[in-house]
Parts: C-alpha cells; structure tokens; sequence
C-alpha cells in the first residue's frame, strides 16, 4: 500500500511539514496543502486513498472539508487531527464518515501506526468486495449453468432426481454420456446443491494436458522442481480443498496417473512435485467421461481398482437422440438466449423446421444445437427461421466417399446408396417424405437407411 497517495490539510506549517517527512519516509506518495480550497481543487484531479486533515482551519473548517471529501469520493479514507479534540468533535467526525481521529501532540510513529491500520482497512475492505463480486460471479455462473438443464422427457428426470439424492453426501460421482451432453452442466448442479456449495468448484480437462503437465496442475509443484518452475505452485487439489473438484475426461489420463490419482482418494493425501512435505485434502470428486471405462479395463487401459473409487453413484446422461421431446424447449431456450444476448426481437421456427431439428439424430448432442441455433439466429433475416435453412446447414456436413474402385461390392453399394440418400435430402430440404418420393422407395424403407447409415 506504500504506493498509495495521501493528502495533507494542516495550517500549521511545522506540522504539516512533519506529517509529510514521516510519511514519505515510509515510502507513501504524499501531497501537502494549507487550507482545505486548495486542496480539494487538485482532489478532483488526482483523487487520494488517504486525507489527513486538521479539524480547525480557516476559511474552511476540517468538517466541512470532510463532507466535501466524502462527496466527491466515497472510498477516500479520512483521517482528522485536531490540537483542540473534543468527544463531540470526534463522534461528529466519524459520523460523517472519518475512518479515525487523533489528537495533537502526536508522535511520528502513532502517526505512522494509525495510517497503516487505515491503509489495512483499506485493503481488506478491497478484498473483501473482489471476494463478494468472485462470489456473484461464481453463483451467477452455476446457476446460469443448471438452469440450462432443460428437459421434461422422463431420461433427464431420472437424472434431476439422481442430483437430488448425490447433493448432500460426499460420495464420489462418475458422469458418463456422449460429448456435449451435458455432463459439466450435472457436476455444477451438484455442487451447487451440496453442503460445499459456498466452497470452490474446480475443474480440470484431463484429456488437455499430457501426463507431466497434468500431475502439476493436480497436485501442484515446488519451486525448481522442474525447468520453469519459478516459484511454488497449489494445485487443484490444494485450491478445491473443502469444496469439489471435477475431473472432466478422466477416462483419458495415463495409468501412471491413475495410480497417483487412486492414492489421494483412498489417503486424501498427496506431495506437490518435487515436494517432500505430505498434504492433506478433503476434496468431493466429481469425474467425467465419454469413454467405456468398462471396456478400457478389459483392454487394460483403465485400472479396475480406480474405477470402482470413481463410480459409488453413477450418472448416466441420455444422448439428445433419446430425449427428443426436449428438443422443442431446447430450441425455446436457446432462441430466447441468442435474442437476449444480441437484444433483438425472439425469431421463431414454424412446425416443418421443428420436425426437422426433432428427426435430426445430433451426433454432436446439445452442444450441435445451441451451435446450430446461434448460427441460425445470425445468417437468417426475417422473423422466422425458415425449414429450408434449418435443412441445409443440418445436412450440410454429409459426405460420403464416391471412389467404389477399390471397395468390395458390397460396400460400394452401400456407398452408392448413401451417396443418393444424401443427394435427396440436399434436393427436398431435409423433408425425407419428398426424398423418399425421389427415391422411389417407402418412407419407412428411407427412415430404415437414414438409422443405418447413420444420417
């Protein structure tokens, strides 16, 4: 806080020459002035985080020079002095908002004493505000993040009531479903609802980082434990403790890794790297995964041991191709979303469009959607979405290989097959019963290829 400016308001020449040389002999930026009209001219300019000022002046009293002060900024700390204190004096004095008073005669080391207590509150009132507005953050984030989790369809009750139950035990959870499901969006939801709700959520992708990098970052490291290692390092498990950490992609980490990572959830203890000192953690952990872990084990890729640690209670997250009647909320949701956020009018999708979104088998899961919805809102130019744009940008991607050369027949064929198949939803806009027609085959026979080939 050394860095800090600071005024002084004294009349008295000696004094407020004194004040200043304790002061900056302390290292503080300091400013002097005689009367408080001065003083509150250069205020507007440079406005200070500390005002001494002396209670009786002329023409302007010290009270008066307080309120002034207090109006023009609030967080400015005042600090009055006075060789004719009074109780009365004092209390009016903080009652306009002084942080302190002191009487004169006063010693260069009482004076340096009650500026540092002010510039200490100071501090810790600054502390304490980036710590509410991180609080508001974090809380407008997880909740912004559950309320997302959309649906009626019975698959995702199971999971609202599976989040319900987990909330208020510290039972270790495994999350498991498809890319862009939503499995981030659980494990938030709940902590949210758990007794470690007002501690940190951690999270950490596990498949983004290779091993050395990874165990840094879960453990943390000591200084010079490798090259770059500037200085000492907390790591996830440090900066989680009491609250959850979420391992997300945690079928993807090495089983060099798995074994470091089954001994801190059976101990609760690990060592930063290049560490010797033992910590303690008392961690929630919440895992991720799109993976088969069940098959990873058989094929020894995926420690058996470690995943029964993982799995106590198991979330499985229904693919958006199981729960298509969430789909229509879904696109309410995220039309409504991508409308806030650009404050325009909501556009809408007629009954054709939405049957499209709903027969569309989304591979890429919510994720694809709210994409698919953000980049509809921008390109479309009326008030409606039309089908046929819907049409072309979901089947846009579809390509299929033409080269049957070196294929067996039976695979050109199929390759063939699909290449028509595509080639008439292209042409018929995504309206497979116009496709079929082109076709010449049954709308069954063409929704019986579409699952096959997986279109």
């Amino acid at each position: 806080m050394k860095n800090e400016m600071i005024i002084v308001i004294e009349d008295n020449d000696t004094m407020r020459l004194g004040i200043v040389e304790s002061l900056r002999r302390e290292g503080y930026k300091v400013l002097a002035f005689e009367n408080g009209s001065q003083a509150l001219k250069e205020f507007q300019i440079k406005p200070a985080s500390l005002a001494i000022v002396d209670l009786k002046m002329e023409p302007m009293n010290g009270i008066q020079v307080l309120e002034k002060i207090k109006q023009q900024n609030p967080a400015t700390e005042v600090l009055m002095i006075s060789a004719y204190g009074t109780v009365e004096d004092a209390v009016k004095a903080m009652k306009l908002g002084a942080a302190d008073f002191l009487t004169k005669p006063f010693s260069p080391d009482e004076l340096r004493i009650r500026v540092k207590k002010i510039f200490e509150k100071i501090q810790n009132e600054k502390r304490i505000q980036e710590l509410i507005e991180q609080n508001r953050l974090l809380s407008d984030e997880v909740f912004s993040e559950y309320s997302e989790i959309i649906g009626n369809s019975l698959q995702i009750k199971k999971v609202f009531t599976l989040i319900e139950q987990v909330s208020n035990t510290d039972s270790t959870v495994l999350i498991q479903g498809e890319s862009g499901t939503g499995k981030e969006l659980v494990a938030r939801a709940i902590h949210r609802r758990s007794k470690r709700a007002e501690k940190p959520f951690i999270k950490i992708n596990c498949g983004a980082l290779n091993e050395n990098l990874l165990e840094s970052e879960l453990f943390g490291h000591e200084k010079g434990a490798f090259t770059g290692a500037i200085k000492q390092k907390k790591g996830r498990f440090e900066l989680a403790n009491f609250g959850t950490l979420f391992l997300d992609e945690v079928g993807d980490i090495s089983l060099a890794m798995q074994i470091k990572l089954l001994r801190v959830l059976q101990e609760g203890e690990f060592e930063r790297v290049g560490g010797e000192v033992t910590l303690k953690t008392n961690v929630r952990i919440i895992a991720a995964t799109n993976r088969d872990l069940q098959k990873m084990i058989r094929e020894e890729k995926f420690r058996e041991d470690l995943y029964y640690r993982l799995s106590i209670i198991p979330i499985s997250i229904p693919p958006l191709r199981e729960r298509k009647e969430d789909i229509p909320l879904l696109v309410d949701y995220f039309l409504k979303k991508q409308m806030r956020n650009r404050q325009q009018k909501i556009k809408k999708i007629d009954n054709e469009g939405m049957r499209l979104l709903i027969d569309y088998h989304w591979p890429g899961n919510i994720r694809e959607l709210e994409n698919l919805i953000e980049r509809l809102t921008v390109i479309s130019t009326g008030e409606k979405i039309e089908s046929s744009l819907i049409a072309g940008h979901l089947y846009q991607g579809l390509s299929v290989s033409t080269n049957y050369e070196n294929l067996p027949l039976e695979k050109a064929v199929e390759s063939l097959e699909q290449n028509l198949i595509v080639s008439a939803l292209k042409k018929t806009g995504g309206v497979k019963s116009k496709a079929a027609k082109l076709l010449g085959i049954p709308n069954s026979v063409l929704y019986y290829k579409m699952e096959k080939y997986g279109l």
